[in-house]
């Protein structure tokens, strides 16, 4: 799939996206990936935590991201050029309780292969749904998120669901569950656009940055 119409886009938009491309799907650990040409920027979250909406209002496509009634149904990583510039990694949804364990116990391997493998890999979105505490799955991310190393940028998400006098306290509340500022958090709504330019600036400075990996090398 290659995206070559774009919308009209504001001059102050950090992110101005001009080409997409559907790269192909990494399905097990050890499957097809995208040449190590591209840096890349991970999407993780719990299955319904909104992370197909926020993917097609980062990249301003109504279709990009299919959104489906289903949680737990995206099975692989699917990757996207985005302006020949970096590679867009969509991971699966974790935590869906009616997925098999048999399929869960696929995809841990699968993410975890590709988090801690991959050479081009610049850092990681996490969702949270801002109206929820974070559940075990959320926990077992982040600790695996630490343990890698990779840079995280944590985005609450459907906070055009919470009444606006109580958003500042459901993001102080997942700050405190896991334990980091509330200043490293994005607050995102995929109905108003609000978060989208901040996560996009955000994805820029990361992109702007060598790669954690090789500051990991260069201190040993």
């Amino acid at each position: 799939m290659t995206d070559r119409a774009a919308p009209p886009q504001q001059a102050t938009d950090p992110l101005v996206i001009r080409h997409l491309e559907f790269l192909g799907p990494m399905a097990t650990a050890d499957g097809w990936r995208p040449a190590a040409e591209l840096p890349e920027i991970a999407f993780a979250g719990r299955s319904n935590v909104g992370k197909s909406s926020l993917l097609n209002k980062l990249v301003r496509r109504k279709a990009f991201a299919r959104v489906s009634n289903t949680p737990g149904r995206t099975r692989e990583i699917n990757f996207f050029a985005v302006n020949k510039l970096f590679t867009l990694a969509d991971l699966p949804g974790y935590g869906y309780a009616r997925i098999s364990k048999g399929r869960r116990a696929e995809w841990k391997p699968l993410i975890e292969g590709f988090l801690r493998a991959s050479p081009q890999l610049r850092g990681i979105v996490q969702l949270l749904d801002v109206r929820h505490d974070p559940t075990a799955d959320d926990e077992q991310m982040f600790d695996m998120l630490a343990d890698i190393g990779v840079p995280t940028i944590v985005v609450a998400t459907k906070v055009d669901k919470v009444k606006p006098s109580q958003v500042a306290a459901r993001l102080h509340a997942l700050a405190v569950s896991l334990g980091i500022e509330g200043e490293q958090m994005i607050p995102f709504s995929a109905v108003t656009g609000e978060g989208r330019d901040e996560l996009a600036a955000a994805i820029v400075d990361l992109l702007s940055q060598p790669s954690w990996r090789t500051v990991e090398e260069e201190d040993a």
